[in-house]
């Protein structure tokens, strides 16, 4: 996940959401009962909430055996957070799959655009079906890109926030669009 391009300079990975399968099944209460970190309240929610303080991640395990890591920041931690939750499996009885199927669903990203943004007239000249603005409900500009699938939230002081990639190609695809329609404008 690498920003080499002087162009993406400002963007920064704020969050990367990876879920998955990790095991057949779980015993949630055995799991957390065994487990440093881990904590289960089924009156209100029904997975165990395991956090991790080196990276710093939190991950929601269910007795399905399916998996949400969040917090993660980068590929490295993401490696190192599924290796220590299957470690902690292990140590309490519970048998992961060999391959563990755990894949990155969404990227948050910010970025700034270096300028203040008129939202009011970038909303009038956008394409409106893709656009959301109620200054009164929300600052920023919600547009919708259709390929590659993300959503920005652009707000007056020119920080943004793209959100769905899988990836960072498609978040960086996401910013190019974005910026090529801004440019348009003049």
């Amino acid at each position: 996940m690498e920003m080499d391009d002087k162009r993406y300079e400002s963007l920064k990975i704020e969050n990367i959401v990876a879920s998955g399968v990790i095991a057949e099944s779980i015993d949630l209460v055995d799991f957390s009962d065994k487990t440093e970190g881990c904590e289960l309240n089924k009156k209100r929610f029904p997975g165990a909430v395991f956090r991790i303080p080196d990276p710093r991640i939190a991950c929601l395990i269910f007795s399905s055996g399916k998996i949400v890591i969040t917090g993660v920041r980068d590929d490295a931690a993401l490696a190192a957070g599924k290796a220590i939750v299957m470690k902690a499996l292990k140590n309490a009885g519970v048998k992961p799959l060999k391959n563990p199927q755990v894949a990155v669903t969404n990227m948050v990203c910010s970025y700034n655009l270096g300028k203040n943004i008129n939202l009011n007239k970038l909303t009038v000249t956008l394409n409106v079906e893709n656009v959301e603005y109620e200054p009164e409900q929300f600052p920023g500009l919600v547009y919708r890109i259709a390929d590659p699938k993300i959503v920005v939230l652009i707000f007056s002081s020119g920080k943004i926030i793209l959100t769905g990639g899988k990836n960072l190609d498609d978040i960086k695809r996401g910013l190019d669009v974005l910026e090529k329609k801004l440019e348009s404008l003049g």
